[in-house]
């Protein structure tokens, strides 16, 4: 089969590769689309993966072509989209059924081989079956759609509510969806592209304000005078900077929510002055990571394919980019270089692939 694999460091060769071997309890899944994850930019081109050789790429769906064993047969010829995190199933947050935030997980594409391949072996326990009239574009961005989610839930949200949001990738846009779907009533979006706000409004709906921002430029003080001075009930960074931490500090009300969403691009330090509005403010200040998956009706992924199925949830419309899966290195430069508008880059089964 076909795999990209990352040999060290920048080292990203596409070549031949044996299939993988199945244990009990595996499955291999055909993969059918894969999207490009911001952080598989620095995984591959700056820190690595924890070992090499490794395939990487989380955010995948496909088909089930093979199975261990009988207790896994049902799933052969299945649809299905897949949770990256194995947990296991043995410490103490795995006992309570929180499984995102395991002790000990592995993870496909980064500590183990991933969806960039033309099959990936699978737990049949990280599979969820996908109704027939979702894509597979779609399913491979279950993933990021259901970080998002996981995010907001992770706030104590009201209809009527306002919020503010620092950055507008993919998980960021999600979650201006995510909160028109609860019933927040204004969002006030900070980004660098004016195409974030387009896409906002198309996707979120037109009662949400954008402002691009350029450097410098005082967006806080363009929050509190769209909120007549009183700041809004809940402020999320989806930047991973101290700046858009600060920002979402001093734009939040007093008694105010701010959740912090964005991986960190290096240490994060606050000024005395944020500082400060934590304390006399009384800030509720929380952390999100990953998204639950649970095989019940409630847990993230079901929710997300819920809100996909029924339409209040559109996740295609953030493809900006849609490669063949032997133009992956292109589509790696593109999300690396970033001279051109994008959001999501989505590779899909190569027509090579025999």
């Amino acid at each position: 089969m076909k795999a990209y694999v990352l040999q060290g460091v920048g080292q990203l060769e596409y070549k031949d590769v044996p299939l993988p071997d199945l244990k009990p309890g595996w499955v291999l899944v055909r993969t059918a689309a894969a999207g490009i994850c911001q952080s598989d930019i620095p995984r591959i081109f700056q820190t690595g993966t924890y070992h090499f050789p490794t395939v990487p790429g989380h955010e995948f769906a496909g088909t089930v072509t093979d199975v261990y064993g009988e207790e896994s047969r049902a799933w052969l010829g299945k649809r299905v989209g897949v949770f990256p995190l194995i947990p296991c199933n043995k410490c103490f947050v795995c006992k309570e059924k929180n499984y995102e935030m395991c002790r000990s997980y592995d993870y496909l594409g980064s500590r183990r081989d991933g969806g960039f391949a033309e099959y990936v072996a699978v737990p049949q326990w990280n599979l969820i079956e996908l109704p027939d009239k979702m894509s597979m574009k779609e399913a491979a961005m279950l993933e990021p759609a259901s970080v998002a989610l996981h995010a907001v839930r992770r706030l104590n949200l009201a209809p009527g509510m306002s919020a503010a949001l620092y950055g507008l990738g993919t998980i960021g846009l999600i979650i201006t969806q995510w909160l028109h779907i609860l019933g927040v009533k204004n969002v006030y979006a900070v980004g660098r592209h004016a195409a974030h706000g387009r896409i906002m409004k198309k996707t979120a709906g037109e009662g949400y304000l954008y402002v691009q921002a350029e450097k410098g430029q005082d967006t806080v003080s363009w929050i509190l005078e769209q909120t007549g001075g009183m700041g809004t009930d809940a402020a999320i960074d989806c930047t991973g900077t101290a700046e858009g931490i600060s920002n979402c500090l001093r734009c939040v009300r007093p008694g105010g929510q701010v959740l912090a969403v964005g991986n960190p691009k290096g240490d994060i330090v606050l000024d005395q002055a944020s500082y400060w509005k934590i304390l006399r403010n009384q800030l509720r200040v929380t952390g999100t990571w990953n998204s639950s998956f649970c095989h019940y009706a409630g847990d993230d992924w079901h929710k997300t394919i819920e809100a996909c199925v029924n339409g209040t949830l559109h996740l295609t419309e953030l493809i900006t980019h849609s490669l063949a899966f032997d133009e992956l290195k292109q589509g790696l430069s593109i999300a690396r270089e970033r001279k051109e508008y994008l959001n999501k880059i989505m590779i899909c089964e190569s027509k090579n692939w025999q």
